[in-house]
């Protein structure tokens, strides 16, 4: 099928016709992009900025600049941008989110708009879901901005780079080898050799910068409790462009960024409370919401309390033993180890409950990470004090166009839009979809559930199919690990604690015969290639001829993005593949939305344990149960914006005249007026109470 006949025959989707016009444009530029010398094509460079800085459009470049943009990435990484990729870098220049499917090209596809958006000096800023990637683009994707003449800059937590060619050992052998390792592992390792340590103020300076949305969250929170202008980063607001973006604006939308300090607080009293709630009973002295993950202590469980420490809380006036003892239920029962934490070096460390990473920079607050490291027994650190908080919603908002990109937005598309303004728009794939998506198979019990998963592995891997499967937590991991060490099945295990070979374990996940046992961390940002890295045709066919990659997974996920991520590991640019779920009734989703009715009509009936239930009326109740927590998450966001919005107006109004005084502008004027608005206040309060 040709390229236009696909763009008419996309019948969901009429908003990409109109780029018909605007690719046959790019690909005639072609021939005359293809004669110039690199530097012809970095003085194109200079000669577009000029035009930007005379006022003429970005629109109105676009063009020679996508087509400058296709000629350098096959000069450096020997791709040429598809058709469908200038679609989608289009989109992201339009400020709108690019919906493009695993394998597609995301990566390089944002190059197209990154490029354009920097001709105008501004600054242009990719924020991605983790460190790891923001480096690995910069280093990967950096040739093509270097060889157009532009710089690049990467921030991650807690360090600041530029990448440079001239970084790298000046012998022309070294070069060479160093070039072809990042042409055969850029995709998948941060080649550190092109990296420079630089002061964050100066990565700022760069035309592209990549970096976390909490490195830029944190920054710009830092910025504003500085106390003089020079140790200020400078960062400016102009256009972002958010790889992987319902992850970073929903998923990750409910929890603020927050500046704490540490204040005093003794540890004494939440090792006490650790001690005592193992004393205290479910459904007896407390109860649980695992909708909400609440937990309410009831009269039952407070009188039992009060016996316990020989006082009545409420005539002693020690309400905040209360909230110690809350906090210390919600980490008994709430929070499990090495699901939502784990203890690395003697520390509590969360584990983001979306990508399966660690954030050891990262606490609870309100006392509950004190009571997890009371809970663990490890030291207790002191609670800490907020000074400096901004919601990811407001932090984004402050961007003058905003973008980005995902494999997963359709079924977000309405809080992008009602929350952001943001339109989604789905890019046509290069090839057409081959992978088979089968149905969930349900059992009744985990422990059949484990047994079948095992079988099924052990199965394809002696036909050769390469598998990954997908747990959704290390827990999980761990246990699944276990049941496949004791049938003799060789695989590779990858979590949150050995995250360092992350990229070496899905390099290889699609070798002939490889099993990989991954939590979400191998849901974004990875291509897995039939046959291994580096690519060998030969291997790939192989692999391509037993079925591609075959993707299981384990449980579904509070949210279908997270499931549809997963599946999107398969059948990469028209590569077959299949998925499949096994679960259980016994899954925390199934349990808490109903898999005990359905558990009670299969011992009715004596339905078999091993036979797995094929049901539609059950698999529609697992997207019910999928909808409506969705629908709960948003309402959490929703009221979460709605409270930070009065918060923001104060904390712009306080920022903007911070800075004033910082930069020494109207010093005088300024206090003048801050004094005439309260005088002119407290003349109105007067005069109201006289009336």
């Amino acid at each position: 099928m040709s390229f236009i006949s696909k763009i008419f025959s996309f019948k969901k989707n009429n908003k990409i016709d109109k780029f018909r016009n605007e690719i046959e444009k790019i690909n005639l530029l072609e021939p005359e992009i293809e004669k110039l010398s690199q530097n012809e094509i970095k003085q194109e460079t200079k000669i577009l900025r000029e035009k930007v800085k005379n006022n003429i459009s970005l629109d109105e470049i676009l063009l020679r600049a996508f087509a400058l943009v296709r000629e350098a990435s096959k000069r450096t990484l020997n791709q040429r941008h598809f058709d469908e990729q200038l679609i989608g870098g289009m989109v992201i220049h339009q400020g709108k989110i690019a919906e493009m499917r695993t394998g597609e090209g995301k990566t390089l596809t944002s190059v197209l708009p990154a490029y354009l958006n920097a001709l105008t000096g501004k600054g242009v800023h990719i924020i991605t879901v983790n460190n790891y990637l923001a480096q690995r683009d910069a280093v990967w994707m950096g040739q093509i901005y270097s060889y157009l003449g532009l710089n690049i800059g990467i921030i991650t937590d807690n360090q600041a780079f530029l990448y440079k060619e001239n970084s790298i050992d000046s012998k022309e052998k070294n070069k060479a080898k160093l070039d072809k390792e990042r042409d055969e592992k850029g995709s998948f390792e941060v080649l550190h050799e092109f990296l420079e340590p630089i002061n964050r103020k100066e990565a700022y300076k760069a035309d592209v910068l990549y970096g976390t949305n909490h490195a830029f969250g944190f920054d710009y929170l830092r910025d504003n409790l500085a106390r003089d202008s020079y140790t200020q980063v400078g960062q400016g607001f102009n256009f972002a462009i958010i790889d992987e973006i319902d992850s970073v604006l929903i998923d990750e939308a409910r929890t603020p960024l927050i500046i704490s300090s540490q204040q005093e607080e003794s540890s004494k009293m939440y090792n006490r409370f650790a001690r005592l709630a193992p004393n205290l009973k479910e459904n007896i002295d407390y109860n649980i919401d695992e909708k909400r993950r609440a937990v309410t202590l009831n009269l039952a469980g407070l009188k039992k309390v009060e016996e316990i420490l020989g006082k009545n809380i409420y005539e002693t006036g020690e309400i905040d033993l209360i909230f110690h003892l809350e906090q210390a239920l919600k980490a008994k029962v709430l929070f499990l180890r090495d699901r939502d934490y784990v203890i690395k070096n003697g520390a509590v460390v969360i584990v983001d409950e979306f990508t399966g990473r660690l954030m050891p920079d990262r606490r609870f607050s309100e006392g509950l990470h004190q009571a997890l490291e009371a809970k663990e027994n490890v030291i207790v650190r002191a609670e800490s004090k907020t000074v400096a908080t901004v919601t990811l919603q407001n932090l984004f908002k402050k961007y003058k166009k905003l973008s980005g990109m995902t494999g997963t937005a359709s079924t977000s598309a309405e809080e992008l839009d009602k929350v952001y303004g943001l339109d989604v728009v789905s890019v046509p794939t290069h090839k057409e979809m081959q992978r088979i998506d089968s149905p969930d198979k349900i059992y009744k019990t985990s422990e059949i559930k484990w047994e079948m998963i095992a079988r099924e592995i052990k199965e394809r891997q002696k036909k050769g199919q390469p598998v990954l499967v997908g747990t959704v937590s290390v827990e999980k991991n761990e246990y699944l690990s276990s049941v496949l060490k004791k049938r003799g099945i060789s695989f590779e295990i990858l979590n949150a604690k050995n995250h360092e070979r992350e990229g070496e374990i899905i390099a290889q996940a699609g070798k002939k015969g490889a099993v990989t046992v991954a939590t979400n961390m191998a849901g974004r940002g990875v291509d897995i290639v039939l046959g291994g890295n580096p690519y060998n045709k030969e291997k790939a066919k192989e692999v391509r001829d037993l079925g591609g990659l075959f993707v299981l997974g384990t449980e579904r996920h509070e949210a279908r993005r997270i499931d549809n991520q997963l599946r999107g590991r398969a059948g990469r640019q028209g590569d077959p593949g299949e998925t499949q779920f096994i679960v259980s009734l016994d899954d925390d989703l199934m349990r808490i939305f109903g898999g005990d009715k359905i558990k009670g009509l299969m011992n009715r009936f004596r339905f078999p344990e091993d036979i797995p239930i094929n049901n539609r009326m059950i698999s529609r109740a697992i997207e019910r149960a999928q909808t409506q927590v969705e629908g709960f998450y948003f309402d959490t966001r929703k009221r979460l914006l709605e409270y930070d919005e009065i918060l923001n107006k104060q904390r712009d109004l306080i920022y903007d005249r911070r800075q004033n005084v910082l930069e020494n502008k109207n010093i005088k004027n300024e206090t003048l007026q801050i004094f005439s608005d309260e005088f002119n206040d407290i003349l109105n309060i007067h005069a109201k109470n006289e009336e």
